[in-house]
């Protein structure tokens, strides 16, 4: 794994994210871009799961704020990977890069399940309420695990 990880930060994307200033930076944007398109469609959408907004209905609102969301998950995916090779084994080395993953792989799950199992439309209002609930917690603790990780080595 370490001459895996090492060999990613050897690329010639991977020098260039360390020394390009501008293709970090911009890089970087991209993310956060990511996240906040992401984030900010996924909260409104996890508040209407578990009742708010009762007024408005959910599916025109479901497909609006997922096709948000599935945007912002995509440039997120696209850039992460980008960010991560620059310095691959620094982040590895942390449990907090681990439980990053770990969280996206469930935040994701999460939303697959909902989606693909009964569907927004046919699900109970309990399963609507389990689902936005786990999402509601899951996806801050993304964010805020992502931000540490820049800041926080071992």
């Amino acid at each position: 794994m370490e001459a895996l990880l090492s060999l990613f930060e050897q690329s010639s994307l991977a020098q260039w994210m360390r020394v390009s200033r501008w293709g970090y930076a911009s890089v970087n944007t991209l993310h956060v871009l990511g996240i906040a398109l992401l984030v900010g469609a996924i909260v409104p959408l996890d508040l209407r799961l578990l009742g708010w907004w009762r007024n408005i209905s959910l599916e025109p609102l479901a497909r609006l704020l997922q096709s948000a969301a599935i945007t912002g998950l995509l440039l997120v995916l696209a850039t992460g990977p980008l960010l991560f090779i620059g310095r691959a084994t620094e982040y590895a080395a942390q449990p907090l890069f681990l439980i990053k993953l770990s969280l996206i792989a469930l935040a994701i799950t999460n939303a697959l399940v909902l989606n693909l199992g009964s569907g927004l439309a046919s699900a109970s209002a309990l399963r609507l309420r389990i689902a936005g609930g786990i999402s509601l917690l899951l996806w801050p603790a993304i964010v805020i695990a992502g931000r540490f990780l820049g800041f926080v080595a071992d």
